[in-house]
Parts: structure tokens; sequence; C-alpha cells
């Protein structure tokens, strides 16, 4: 994410302690920057009322923090999951909480699914959508000389291909809503070396790539197009790899706060990206250690 006065380089906080519910802030910030003279703030907060948001993976780590603010703030969101389950559960607190989201069981590596999902979304909020979060994503750690062919082939379909489909499928919805936010969620290991597998990183880092395109294509429709990179984050994608002294040890050593992401409420660490553009220039991601 650009910042003012960067000029188009990648920013790093290299010392901000990041939380699964502070990354939703980027989604929130991204509208918020798009519709300024709109959005009123509320008990100290912005609102995010009569805005409809779609986040993939909600059930779980990023995506459900993610879900869970963005209804706090008032908007209606629609999130999917592959585990029919999973889904049930989060709805059932979801809606203990008084928040506004519905569920549909998509697993969104296979074409067909995401485009039933758009067509689900479309019909929920009325042909328009006001934020997209493209969250979803998997891995496998290998070295690169034993993954197979089809771990190459799901880890792309999961991470870049749905990625770059949902946003065509969502484009005239995003268009419509008059006030479009795509926020991709990528990762550190798509902007340097670290020991996540390097499909993984292949694929965050185009993702970062693509954002920075989107912002440039459709500006002209009022959809800004960020990508976010944090660090680790406890989620359960990664808690075997934190479970390995080994790992966390040489983890700590390129992490300046000596620590990893929390799931907890403490949000604004992104503060600084808040300035709304003078121009919807190109996106450069925001690296977040």
């Amino acid at each position: 994410m650009h910042v003012p006065g960067t000029r188009g380089a990648p920013v790093s906080y290299g010392n901000a302690y990041v939380t699964q519910y502070e990354l939703c802030a980027v989604a929130v910030l991204s509208w918020k920057m798009a519709t300024a003279d709109t959005a009123a703030p509320s008990a100290g907060r912005w609102t995010l009322h009569g805005t409809a948001a779609l986040v993939t993976g909600g059930t779980r780590g990023i995506g459900r923090a993610v879900v869970e603010e963005l209804a706090a703030l008032g908007a209606a969101v629609h999130t999917c999951s592959r585990r029919e389950e999973e889904l049930h559960e989060r709805l059932k607190e979801w809606e203990a909480k008084g928040f506004r989201v519905t569920c549909s069981v998509c697993d969104v590596s296979v074409g067909e699914q995401r485009e039933r999902l758009l067509r689900d979304v479309a019909g929920r909020f009325g042909g328009k959508l006001n934020i997209l979060v493209n969250n979803v994503g998997t891995n496998f750690t290998k070295p690169t000389t034993e993954y197979s062919a089809d771990e190459y082939s799901f880890i792309m379909a999961t991470n870049l291909e749905s990625s770059y489909h949902l946003c065509q499928l969502a484009h005239p919805l995003l268009k419509a809503s008059g006030s479009g936010s795509i926020v991709l969620i990528s990762s550190v290991s798509g902007v340097v070396g670290v020991s996540s597998g390097s499909i993984y990183a292949m694929t965050k880092g185009v993702r970062n790539q693509l954002a920075k395109n989107l912002a440039c294509e459709w500006a002209k429709d009022n959809i800004r197009t960020n990508s976010v990179a944090p660090w680790y984050i406890k989620t359960s994608l990664v808690e075997k790899d934190l479970a390995k002294q080994e790992f966390l040890d040489n983890l700590m050593r390129r992490t300046p706060m000596r620590r990893v992401g929390e799931q907890c409420h403490h949000l604004w660490r992104f503060s600084a990206c808040a300035a709304r553009p003078t121009s919807p220039g190109r996106r450069s991601p925001l690296t977040v250690e």
C-alpha cells in the first residue's frame, strides 16, 4: 500500500506488533479513503453502514478477524469456506453478536464455484459490492525440488487464480457501488526470501503486482486496490511450523519485536495509511513485520 512520500517504494513497519484484527483496518481504510465525504464517525469510529463486503475464507485466522471487524463497523458481510460445519459454527457466533453476516460453501480453487459465489453475492447485495477482500490462501512448505505437479497446481489455483478471477467477477459489482475497494492479502514472503516455500512466495509476489496493475487500470471506475503483506501471524496455516523450536528461533532472529502476531482487537496500527491519496496511482505492498 502506498503511503504519501514513499514514491511507490514498499513500506516496512519493522517495529509493528501486527495482529489479525489489525489487517482488516486496511480494508476499512481503503474504503474510507475512497468515500471520505460520506462515511461519518460513530462513537469515535468510522461507520460502514450501508456498505457490502465479500471476504473469502472468513471462518478462521485473518479472514475471520476481517469479517468481524467489518461487521462490527456496520457492513453487511458475506464470507465463504470449504468447510460447511465450520461456517455454521461461525454464523451462530456472529448472529449472537448481532452481526449482519451471510455465508456460503465455496472452494475458491474451483472456477465454477467462484462464479456461483459471485452470483450469490450479486443477488444478496442488489448487484453492488463495496469491499472485496481476497484472503484465502494455502501452502505446503517443502524444498522446491520436492513439490509435485498437483501441489503446484493446487497452491496456484487457491492463492493466485482465485484472486485474479474473483477480481474479474467482482469488477461490475464494485464499479456499480460507486466506491469500490479491493484488498489482496499477500505476505512478506512475496517481497523478500522467506522459508515458506517457493510456490507460496511466488503467488504472494504476484498478488502484490496484481494490486499495482488493478489500481491503475480500474482507478477510472473508482475502484481502489491495495495489497497488505503481513509477517507471521498465529493461524492454523502456520501453527505446525511455529511449534518447531528451531523454526521459531530462526523466525525471531528476523523479527524486530521478537514475537509473532496474535489475534486481538488492538486496531489502527495502519493509521499512517489513513491519509486520503491525492491521486489513485499505483499501489505498492504494505509490508508489515
